[in-house]
Parts: structure tokens; sequence; C-alpha cells
């Protein structure tokens, strides 16, 4: 490092830490200098200023009037982007997945299943959410999920429960959306918890749906004791009419393009929004998303036919789904963003190298996460009037070895460090004559 980078370097570390020391956030802060991606109308630009009031953005350009009194932080010859979203997962719902007391996304049981919410069992202080956060997630999109029958017995339904999308800051109010969607298991999965048929799977869901429709037209009957037969629980059926209205859409784990195809079925028969996770084969059936509209979020990083559903596997899928105008946010391996959420970047990386456009790449981690959610008026680009949740990078963010030197959440500096930051500290020194377990 020259004297010039190492003296920008501390410029930068000494404003992050007078921010991260104010008792909230600076009341108006802004950010000069940067390269911004603003995956907004105004595209790109260079040398910019970002001013932020209360932890929302007021403005993004050039030769911006800047208050005298504001906070400053110095970002000259760095990259700004939107913080990044993990758009499936179960950060802050999981610690050690083979710790049953630690596991807190399984919907397993009678009782409930597609008003199964996990929400309650969020953990802000989780070490995935620090570990996630100081790789740029801002954002993550936390839901339930099925898994083998258990010791007592009990086992999952097609209807897995309720998701929710949570910030990962340290603020108390991390819940951006309640019950924004249901998750529901079709393809090998939804046959494995349907007695082995996928058209089992889809007819329970039917079914269901059927049920709930019918309860949301006679909850008055209901409710006075003159109960009907249904599938569901009440609870259930309360969360599955959200569902039918429009309240939440439905997001359905498949990856075979024949299986794609039943679900899109599914969502025109009863005229509900859907999203559709995984999508190995989705290229296959791009013309038909297109045609419905229904969004992708993409595991872009398969290219290999792990299971017989996954048999046309590659890695052009996000470029041939942007081709064809399907909406796509890329997520990893459907349900493992968890631990590594953080290696989207990654995977948005690969789609890049594989036809998809840059601009393209930024936004599938970005701002259409937020869309497909619906949450693009307060997050996914750096715009005025949505929150103040940015990533201060080292460089191109979609390169394997660039990395965020800060993140800010609703305008707040994050403390970049995390349990495997402390750990690698702790075991780095070499000063001591103890061994490394005292040190």
């Amino acid at each position: 490092m020259n004297s010039a980078t190492g003296a920008k370097a501390a410029v930068f570390a000494l404003a992050s830490a007078a921010l991260i020391a104010a008792p909230s956030y600076a009341e108006i802060t802004a950010i000069t200098g940067a390269t911004v991606h603003t995956v907004g109308p105004q595209g790109s630009i260079e040398d910019a200023v970002v001013l932020i009031e209360n932890g929302i953005i007021t403005a993004v350009g050039n030769d911006l009037d800047i208050p005298a009194d504001v906070q400053r932080i110095d970002a000259a010859g760095k990259v700004i982007t939107p913080g990044l979203m993990s758009p499936m997962g179960q950060i802050g719902l999981v610690e050690v997945d083979a710790v049953a007391g630690t596991v807190d996304f399984i919907q397993r049981g009678d009782q409930f299943s597609a008003g199964f919410d996990v929400a309650d069992a969020y953990n802000p202080r989780s070490s995935l959410v620090a570990i996630n956060r100081i790789a740029g997630i801002t954002h993550a999109v936390i839901a339930p999920d099925g898994a083998s029958m258990d010791q007592q017995g009990n086992y999952s339904r097609v209807l897995s429960g309720l998701a929710s999308v949570v910030h990962l800051g340290d603020a108390h109010d991390y819940l951006l959306d309640r019950g924004v969607a249901m998750i529901a298991q079709l393809g090998e999965t939804g046959s494995s918890l349907a007695a082995g048929s996928r058209a089992a799977a889809l007819m329970i869901l039917r079914t269901a749906l059927n049920d709930a429709r019918d309860y949301a037209s006679n909850r008055e009957a209901f409710e006075q004791g003159r109960r009907r037969n249904y599938s569901l629980s009440e609870t259930d059926l309360v969360a599955l009419s959200g569902v039918l209205s429009g309240e939440r859409k439905l997001v359905v784990d498949v990856h075979r393009a024949s299986d794609i195809s039943a679900a899109l079925r599914l969502a025109a028969d009863y005229d509900i929004q859907m999203i559709i996770v995984g999508g190995t084969e989705a290229w296959l059936v791009a013309d038909e998303l297109a045609t419905a509209g229904v969004p992708v979020i993409l595991d872009s990083i398969g290219n290999l036919p792990g299971s017989f559903e996954r048999l046309n596997a590659r890695l052009e899928t996000a470029a041939i789904l942007a081709e064809a105008g399907v909406r796509f946010a890329v997520g990893g391996d459907s349900f493992s963003q968890n631990h590594n959420a953080r290696n989207i970047t990654q995977a948005a990386g690969i789609a890049v190298a594989n036809g998809l456009p840059w601009a393209g790449g930024l936004a599938a981690i970005t701002l259409a996460a937020a869309e497909i959610f619906g949450l693009d008026e307060q997050i996914g680009s750096i715009e005025p009037g949505k929150r103040a949740d940015l990533v201060i990078w080292n460089d191109d963010p979609l390169e394997l070895r660039s990395y965020p030197e800060q993140v800010l959440i609703g305008g707040r500096l994050m403390p970049m460090e995390s349990r495997q930051t402390l750990l690698r500290d702790r075991y780095m020194q070499s000063e001591s004559s103890l061994p490394p377990a005292f040190r």
C-alpha cells in the first residue's frame, strides 16, 4: 500500500469510526467521491454525492450542495451499490443445521402448515446475521421449509408456511414485511411430502386453495359453529385466504420444466401471484413465464444435473430469462441461503460471465428481489425517498476478490466484524508466546 492509499484508507476509517460512535445516525450524512451504481433511473454516476437524512436518501448526483455541518464519508475511488438482498433462506432462523435446538424454520405436524409463521423466531443477534451483513447483505427473506419425519413421527406438509422480509441491522424494528409470501413444495420435494407423487402434491395444494376459498365465503357460518370438513386448520385457512385475495404471494419450490408449467396453470386457475424458486429448468419455459408474468428466484450457479428434475441445468439460464423478459433474482441454491447467502455476488458474477449484462447482474441481487416481493418503493435502488441501505465496495462488487469496506442500514454504519473476523484476528496474532487457544 502506498502512502496516498494509506492516507485515504485512514481518513475513511476515521469517518466510519466517528459515525459508528454516534448515538444513532447523523441527522445528515454525505458520502462523497464514489462511483454510485443507483440501479435506478439515474444509472451509474461518477464522483457522486449521496445525501442521507434520518436514514432516508434525500439526493444523489454531482455538484450537490452539502451543508457545512454534516457528517462526511470520503469514498473517493470506491464503488457504492444498494444493499444486497437474499431472496430466500433462513438467516436468523438457524445456527447449526445439525443441532435441532438451533433450527426454527422446519414445518412439521398437523396443527399448522400454511399458517406456520417463522417471524417470531428470528434472532437478530444470530452469528449468521453479522457474517452475511459484512458481505453486503442488508435484507433477507426468511422462510419456512419442510424436512424428513422427526423422531416423534411428525412430518412436513406441501404447504410450509409464511415468509417475511427483514433487514439485517441492529434496530429493533427489523421486520420490513411480515407474511409477505407463502411457501409451497412441489416437484420432487412436494412428491416426497405427498406420498410419492407430483400429482398428489398438486391435488393437496388445489384442495387447500378450494377450502380456503370456501372458508372465505362462509366465514360467518364457520365462526357460528356450522363447521365444514376442511383439509386445513382455521389458522391455515386464514393464511391461505391471503394468497387468494392477493395480499401475499405463493412461492413454489420447483426445478423441472414440466413442474413449472403445472405451477403456472395452477396460478392461472386461481388468479394468484406466484413466484418460482429454484427454477433450474426455467429456461425451457421462459416464454411461458414471461407471458404469465411470474418471476423466478434462480440458482445461477447450478450447472450439474444433481437430480432428475435438474437434468437440463445450464449456466446461461439467467441470460435466457432476461432475453425473454422474465423478471428474476439471483438467490443461490433454493433454500440454502443461510450461512453463505453472501455468495450471491459470485452467483451474479457467474451469470454475467455467461451472457447476462453487468447491470442485470447487479439488479438481480438488489432491486429485482425487492420488486418481486413488492418492496421496491422502500429498498433495492439508490433513489431519493428510499431507505439508506448501501454498500461501499473497494471495487466491482461482482468480482470475486472485491469486498465491502462499509455497510449502511437505515443510514447507520454497521460494525464490520463478525464471529469469523474476530476468530481470524485472534488466531493471526503472532507476537504472543502463548499457544493459539490462550492468546
